[in-house]
C-alpha cells in the first residue's frame, strides 16, 4: 500500500476505461481504495495527485405502461420461475435489486399486507415499511403458496437451479432449491427477457418507473421519499432531478388556497375594480 502513487491510480483507470468499465464504476472501485488507504493513513499522501473520472449522474428512465406489459408477458415464459414476481415487486414497491434478492419471509407480512425491507444499501433504507398495493400482495401470496414449509428466515427468492424436462426437453424443471441462501442473481433471465419484448432499461429502472408514476399520481415527496428510502441528503438531490414531475400537484395544491369561491370572493372583487395606475413618463 506504501508503494501505490497518483499515476498508479492514473494507470489503473486508463486500464479499467479500455476494458469497458463506465466511470461510475470505477470511481466506486476508487472508493474502495481510498477507504482502505485512509484507514491506514496513506490517502492523503497522494490525494492532490487523483483526479475521479466525470460520470453521468442520470436518473434512468421510466418504462411505459405498454412496455411494462411486453416485459411481464416475457417474464412469465421465463424459466426463472422467480423473475416475474421480482419484477412486479419492484415496480410495485420501488425496492432495490438488492434488496429483493435478500428478502427473507421474517420481512414479509401478508396478513398486514406490508413488506420491510431488510438488508438495503442505505441506512434510512433499512427497515422501512412498504405497504403492498393488490398487485405486489396477489404475486407474493402466490410466490408464498409455492413454499408451504418456508420459515421466517429463508429467502423470499431462494438458491435453485434449472433444468429441462418434458418431452423434447422443452420444459423448465426446477431442482436444488436452498431456502437457506439467496439466489445469486436474475442477471441472464432478466438480459434474455428485455431482448425478447424489445426493451431497452436496467432493472433499477423499474425502482426509478415507480418513484416517477407515484409523484404522476400527485404522492407528496415526503411519502415517496420514505417508501424509496432515500435518507435526507439524497432526498434533497432527488427532489432537483424528480422537481419537474411534481410542478402538476404543486399547481393542485396551491390552486387549493384559492378557495371553491374564488370568483366571487372579496380579493377577486377588490382587483376587479382597483383604478388603473397610468404607466410612468419617459424623460
Amino acid at each position: 500500500m506504501c508503494d501505490i502513487t497518483g499515476d498508479d491510480i492514473a494507470r489503473y483507470q486508463g486500464a479499467r476505461l479500455k476494458e469497458g468499465a463506465s466511470p461510475k464504476t470505477i470511481n466506486l472501485e476508487l472508493g474502495t481504495v481510498r477507504a482502505v488507504l485512509r484507514k491506514h493513513r496513506l490517502w492523503a499522501a497522494i490525494q492532490p495527485d487523483v483526479r475521479m473520472l466525470r460520470a453521468k449522474d442520470d436518473v434512468g428512465r421510466a418504462i411505459t405502461r405498454e412496455e411494462e406489459a411486453a416485459l411481464l408477458a416475457v417474464c412469465r415464459e421465463s424459466r426463472s420461475r422467480s423473475l416475474l414476481p421480482s419484477v412486479t415487486l419492484a415496480l410495485n414497491t420501488a425496492m432495490r435489486y438488492s434488496e429483493l434478492r435478500l428478502l427473507r419471509w421474517s420481512n414479509v407480512n401478508l396478513a398486514a399486507r406490508t413488506l420491510t425491507v431488510g438488508v438495503s444499501k442505505t441506512e434510512s433504507g433499512q427497515g422501512r415499511v412498504i405497504p403492498l398495493n393488490e398487485r405486489a400482495f396477489a404475486i407474493l401470496s402466490f410466490w408464498a403458496s409455492l413454499f408451504p414449509l418456508r420459515e421466517p428466515e429463508h429467502y423470499v427468492f431462494p438458491s435453485e437451479r434449472y433444468g429441462a424436462a418434458g418431452d423434447g426437453f422443452k420444459a423448465a424443471c426446477v431442482h436444488s432449491t436452498d431456502p437457506t441462501k439467496p439466489i445469486g442473481r436474475w442477471k441472464e433471465a432478466w438480459e434474455a427477457a428485455k431482448k425478447r419484448a424489445g426493451v431497452q432499461c436496467r432493472f433499477h429502472d423499474l425502482r426509478h418507473t415507480a418513484c416517477t408514476r407515484m409523484l404522476e399520481a400527485g404522492a407528496p415527496f415526503s411519502v415517496v421519499a420514505a417508501i424509496m428510502g432515500w435518507s435526507a441528503s439524497t432526498t434533497v438531490r432527488m427532489a432537483k432531478r424528480y422537481g419537474h414531475i411534481g410542478q402538476a400537484a404543486q399547481r393542485l395544491a396551491v390552486a387549493a388556497l384559492s378557495g371553491a369561491n374564488f370568483a366571487t370572493d372579496g380579493a377577486q372583487n377588490w382587483a376587479r375594480f382597483q383604478p388603473d395606475i397610468p404607466a410612468p413618463r419617459a424623460n
